[in-house]
């Protein structure tokens, strides 16, 4: 493929539109919205809206007529269609190790008589810390499998399997439906980290139990925009959450002194929402409107199919790619490694190719359906090859000067 090809694709791409949606600076290629989502325009408007107009002017009377309250739902709903969820289903407050914690504190709660939480070693460190605590409280075994090993690591004492559905690192996926069966065939729940794959492509949440995500990735809330939280209809009323605040009773405005949770979704409610940072991810959501999810997976597939072809014809001898060849078990999502990763990235970043590294060698890049394009993917290759030539760059971690061979 050349330059021209790519623009021919982009020129056919159903998608390229919404490039225009973002705020993107000119002459940069940003392959990192898989750790910070890029700027939506309707952003800046309505969060100033928000500040302006609504808490300048009707201070306090916002909750009501601006209904503040029920910001938190509405904006789950909108994600609900992302992840194949009922809109009741889904609730946006705190922060994906806050909600993960929830979830998995509740979980341990429904099956009382189960000893072991089954989760692998690709998982986010966050995703393993949380675990992990929440199973010395409980005194129960946390099984941390290899990814390849985990259907294999759950029987019948499984009280929980919980697991991202992309690896952070390699951007390989999960077969949600699968593991979710193997799940409930032993009677375990699931719950799914949705951080790298939601607003990637096309998610189900199917037969899940319980899923967390993020809002500031893929879905481009904002630095800390906070995370969505989703309950299966039928384990609503049997949630517990193991954090007891008044947005979490039935009714918090009456201040009674013992606690009684609130029907459905509202229950994984603790405290009082953050409502400038909903209303930046509620305008980010726009991004989204109209937008048919099986095409972003399609755009998505072709990104990554493009980068990694690319990468393997003109670099193979140099870099190794270590993301899934099989579009249907890879997130939107290309990872490298070779042992100067470090500085390859910063390498990249200084010729306006964003992209980020993971210890110990890891180049990753992210391909964010709804902004990046064809020809994006053709010059970040571009890129790359100039900074494989062999020329000198510095290594800023070690403070050498280093030959990439």
């Amino acid at each position: 493929m050349d330059r021209a090809e790519a623009e021919q694709r982009d020129a056919a791409d159903p998608l390229f539109p919404l490039r225009d949606r973002f705020l993107l600076p000119d002459g940069l290629i940003y392959l990192d919205g898989n750790s910070l989502g890029a700027l939506p325009a309707a952003v800046p408007e309505r969060v100033a809206r928000t500040v302006t107009e609504e808490w300048g002017v009707d201070l306090i009377r916002a909750w009501n007529a601006r209904d503040w309250v029920g910001l938190p739902r509405r904006v789950g709903a909108r994600i609900a269609r992302l992840i194949g969820a009922d809109p009741d289903s889904v609730m946006v407050c705190d922060s994906t190790s806050v909600n993960l914690f929830k979830l998995a504190s509740a979980a341990i709660g429904m099956r009382p008589s189960r000893r072991k939480i089954v989760t692998d070693a690709g998982n986010f460190p966050t995703d393993l810390y949380i675990l992990a605590g929440v199973a010395e409280r409980h005194g129960l075994e946390l099984v941390v499998a290899e990814p390849g090993d985990v259907l294999a690591s759950i029987d019948g004492d499984s009280a929980l399997v919980a697991l991202t559905q992309v690896d952070y690192r390699t951007g390989d996926r999960y077969d949600m439906g699968i593991v979710t069966e193997a799940a409930h065939r032993a009677g375990a729940l699931v719950l799914w980290d949705l951080a790298h794959s939601a607003g990637a492509f096309s998610v189900a949440v199917g037969d899940a139990d319980l899923a967390v995500g993020c809002g500031y990735k893929y879905l481009n809330g904002g630095p800390g925009a906070p995370s969505f939280i989703y309950v299966a209809p039928h384990l609503q009323e049997r949630f517990d959450n193991p954090i007891r605040g008044w947005f979490g009773h039935a009714r918090p405005f009456a201040f009674d002194v013992e606690f009684e949770p609130v029907a459905g979704i509202d229950r994984t409610r603790v405290g009082t929402p953050h409502i400038l940072s909903l209303a930046a991810l509620d305008a980010a959501l726009d991004a989204f409107e109209g937008v048919d999810m099986g095409a972003v997976t399609e755009k998505s597939q072709e990104l990554t199919s493009l980068f990694m072809d690319l990468v393997e014809s003109r670099l193979g001898r140099y870099l190794t790619i270590v993301t899934n060849g099989d579009p249907e078990r890879r997130g939107s999502q290309v990872s490298l490694t070779h042992p100067q990763a470090f500085s390859i990235v910063s390498a990249l970043i200084e010729r306006g190719v964003i992209g980020d590294f993971r210890e110990p060698d890891v180049a990753r890049f992210g391909f964010a359906p709804l902004y990046v394009r064809h020809v994006d993917a053709y010059d970040a290759v571009e890129a790359l090859v100039r900074v494989m030539s062999g020329r000198e760059f510095e290594d800023p971690r070690h403070a050498v000067r280093r030959v990439v061979t």
